[in-house]
């Protein structure tokens, strides 16, 4: 019925054993070499990248450090050129009034020496005027 030949068996037994052995040592443990490498290389690149987000992470508080600290000294700029330019302003007001001031003083002095040279040549003319004065009366 069946016959079962042993030597092809132990043949058959043989060829697989050997297509085996040459698949391992070919395919899957280069394979399985290769596969743990890169599950290596993964765990690697995780901690790089945890590192990194925790590097990025004090980049981005130092920056933000930085960007305070210049705000703050642009803010004390902005504040010392506001208050230097203030005081500049007041200074100028103050010259410019002291000077008008000044001028004011001139200008009613000689206002009032020309209205004391008027009065003093009206006086001085008015006999004149008087002469006239009765000349006219007389004459109407």
């Amino acid at each position: 019925m069946l016959d079962i030949s042993p030597i092809l068996l132990l043949s058959s037994a043989v060829v697989f054993l050997i297509v085996l052995a040459r698949l391992n040592s070919c395919l899957y443990t280069p394979l399985l070499k290769h596969m743990d490498e890169r599950t290596e290389s993964i765990k690697k690149d995780l901690e790089l990248a945890k590192n990194n987000a925790a590097n990025v992470e004090d980049m981005y508080k130092e920056a933000s450090k930085i960007i305070a600290n210049a705000k703050q000294e642009a803010s004390s700029i902005r504040q010392s050129a506001y208050d230097e330019a203030k005081t500049l302003g007041t200074k100028k007001v103050n010259d410019f009034k002291s000077e008008l001031e000044a001028k004011y003083v001139a200008f009613t002095t000689e206002l009032n020496s020309e209205a004391q040279a008027l009065k003093q040549s009206l006086v001085n003319e008015l006999p004149e005027y008087k002469a006239q004065l009765n000349a006219k009366i007389s004459s109407i």
